[in-house]
Order: C-alpha cells, then sequence, then structure tokens
C-alpha cells in the first residue's frame, strides 16, 4: 500500500545519497504525539485519526470498519434528539467476589462513558419509531454478564408490550467469565424473550459488528428475523484457533468473515456501515403493520 511505497522510495534515495553522490545522511527523530495516527489493521495504512473519524471510523484505503462505540454509532443511526434511554441504572456487581472484577467494570464505565456494556432505549429513524439495543466493544470487549442479560431482555419486553419494532447491535467477545455460570444463563434468558416477542409477530432485526462471537452469537445476536452483517464483522462461536485445534482440519479461506457468513445462510445480508441506516429504514417501512406507507 502506500506506506510500503513510500518506504521503498525512501530506501532508494538513501542508497543513492550514500553510493553514487557519496553522502552520508542523518535524520533527526521526530517527536509525532500519540494517536495522531492510527494504523488499519487490514491492510496496515497508517490514517490520520481526524480523517478516519470523519469518515466514521472506515479505512480510506481498504474500506475496513473499525470498531464503533454505541453512541457514535447511534448519532449514525437514529433521527438527532429521538433517543430515549431506558434502564440506564442497571450495572454490573460482582456475584461471585472475582478479583480485579470492579476495576475492570470501573475501567469499562470510563472507556464507554456507560454504566454497563448495553445502550437501550427507543427511537425514531426517519420517523419510524423502534426500540434500540446497541453493544459497545469498549466495555470489557462487550461481554454479556447479568446486567447486559437483564437490559436486553427488558428492552425486548418493552419492545413487546409498545408494538415496536426491535432492532439490536452486537459487538461482543461472548458471556462475561468473571460471573461464570450467571452469565451463561442470561443465553437461554434473552432467547426465551425474544420467543415470546416473536409469538406476537414483531419485527426483530439484528446487526452482528466486528467482532460477534460467544454466548451473544450463539444467543440473541443469531435470533433475528433479519440478520444483517456489517461489512468487515467477524462473526462466530469459538476462535478459529481453537476450532482448528479441536477438528484437527484446516479451515476454509475466510472463516467467519462476513461474506463467508453470508455465503453460507447465517446472516441475510451484509451492509456498508455508510448505508446501514438506509437499510434500516427501508426494512422498517417495509414490514409497517398493515402496509401502510409512512409520509
Amino acid at each position: 500500500m502506500v506506506n510500503d511505497f513510500l518506504n521503498d522510495r525512501k530506501t532508494k534515495l538513501e542508497d543513492f545519497k550514500k553510493n553514487i553522490r557519496k553522502k552520508q545522511t542523518n535524520y533527526e527523530p521526530i517527536d509525532i504525539p500519540d494517536g495522531l495516527f492510527v494504523k488499519c489493521e487490514h491492510c496496515g495504512a497508517a490514517i490520520y485519526e481526524k480523517s478516519l473519524e470523519a469518515n466514521h471510523s472506515i479505512c480510506p484505503y481498504c474500506e475496513f470498519h473499525f470498531r464503533m462505540g454505541a453512541f457514535k454509532r447511534l448519532d449514525l443511526t437514529v433521527d438527532q434528539g429521538s433517543f430515549q434511554e431506558i434502564d440506564q441504572m442497571i450495572m454490573s456487581s460482582n456475584p461471585l467476589d472475582m478479583p480485579d472484577y470492579p476495576d475492570k467494570i470501573k475501567k469499562g464505565k470510563k472507556l464507554s462513558k456507560m454504566n454497563e456494556a448495553f445502550l437501550s432505549g427507543t427511537a425514531t429513524i426517519v420517523g419510524l419509531p423502534c426500540a434500540i439495543g446497541i453493544l459497545d466493544s469498549n466495555f470489557m470487549m462487550g461481554s454479556m454478564g447479568s446486567a447486559v442479560g437483564e437490559k436486553v431482555t427488558r428492552l425486548i419486553e418493552y419492545a413487546m408490550k409498545q408494538k415496536l419494532p426491535l432492532i439490536i447491535f452486537s459487538a461482543s467477545g461472548g458471556a462475561r467469565m468473571q460471573e461464570g455460570i450467571l452469565s451463561l444463563m442470561q443465553m437461554a434468558k434473552t432467547s426465551a424473550a425474544l420467543h415470546y416477542f416473536d409469538q406476537r409477530k414483531l419485527l426483530y432485526i439484528s446487526v452482528l459488528t466486528n467482532p460477534t462471537t460467544g454466548g451473544v452469537a450463539a444467543s440473541f445476536a443469531s435470533l433475528g428475523d433479519i440478520n444483517i452483517a456489517e461489512k468487515s464483522s467477524l462473526i462466530g462461536f469459538a476462535g478459529a484457533r481453537v476450532i482448528k485445534q479441536t477438528i484437527r482440519q484446516d479451515l476454509p479461506d475466510g472463516f467467519q468473515t462476513d461474506q463467508f457468513q453470508l455465503d453460507r445462510g447465517q446472516v441475510d445480508m451484509v451492509v456498508h456501515r455508510k448505508d446501514m441506516r438506509k437499510t434500516l429504514y427501508k426494512l422498517l417501512q417495509l414490514h409497517l403493520e398493515r402496509g401502510e406507507k409512512h409520509e
């Protein structure tokens, strides 16, 4: 890419000065502030941080989608000023007295500016009302503990009571290991809530982002009436290395990528981040009760 080209040109120029012009070049180190540039984990390009933010955290060279916090995703998806948060004060405790767990929760709150890894509430998308939930990977990698499971379940129940379509953005490393079996129980809890939601014939759109793995992928994230994968997403249960060691076979190319899951029917579509709001609006409009058209 661009970095490789520049490095190659720099090496050739130094060789020319040293061997042809017989001139040694001395460089003084330049102090570049931390956080000024971000390296793309897909193509390796150095991206000016402000340019990356202006491009909705999408690499301008290869269009790799960087992870996005809950509030930024909310701003990109719903109508300005329409979001009303619910269950804000539901937070994790330390039921198993795991060491360092309270410190990790405190760090997660600071990084995400949220009380828990799941943001939930109601909003409108181009005027169409919906219940919406977003997992934030800045909070302990969006892991699902008792509090997250409770907030997801309450959002489902609220959407069911208000007869609202439900949209959940998942970004998670799975169940929260610091809560043991209590976190695993949230898989059954959220799935059961979605069963009752489905019986009411209400619409649930699940958006799987990078990454959606573990207990979240094995429960509510995969149970949408429509499952959407955001471009550049890693989607699966266990990690590829663990699977390879377990089955003792080489894995196919692109394993657990968004396109891999689409080709095998795990998701219904792959959507670019810049098209997500428009896509959700079209799906909500298509599923309006009695087919009435929204003006």
